[in-house]
């Protein structure tokens, strides 16, 4: 199944779940040193914000080469943990509505070229060897991957 297809499944699935929990559960974390749902969800719209341009300029270049992000800083500075639930949430749909588009509109021999120079070794969930060939399809789906891991995290 396209990368498109599995994140808006995913959504479609997880989004009526997520909507059913109360503020005050979505803000207990998980365990000690864990975060709570409302900061995996800030985290996974971080994600989004970072792979949407991520998707958007691959379209653009012959590599795949992104700056990171430092994901607990950027959760923590967020305030996430003290944001609506349900704003989270819609943010979170809608996000990930927008990169299913862009994904839908990046055409195959786009998704599928082999790049030689990519940073997927650090960037990507599920990494890539520096030293092999990755291709933005592999990237959107690795992106689909860790939301579908973080959502069961949630759920």
């Amino acid at each position: 199944m396209p990368p498109e297809e599995r994140l808006r499944a995913a959504i479609a699935n997880a989004f009526p779940r997520l909507a059913a929990i109360s503020d005050a559960d979505a803000a207990k974390p998980r365990a000690p040193g864990k975060w709570s749902p409302t900061q995996v969800i800030g985290h996974l719209i971080d994600s989004a914000s970072n792979n949407h341009q991520r998707f958007v300029r691959a379209n653009f270049t012959d590599d795949l080469i992104f700056p990171g992000y430092d994901q607990e800083r950027w959760v923590t500075l967020g305030q996430y943990a003290d944001a609506p639930w349900e704003s989270l949430v819609t943010l979170w749909r809608e996000f990930n509505l927008q990169i299913a588009r862009v994904m839908e509109a990046t055409p195959t021999s786009v998704r599928d070229a082999p790049r030689a120079r990519h940073n997927l070794h650090q960037l990507a969930w599920r990494t890539v060897a520096e030293d092999q060939p990755a291709t933005l399809a592999y990237f959107m789906s690795d992106y689909v991957d860790h939301l579908e891991h973080h959502l069961g995290q949630i759920l």
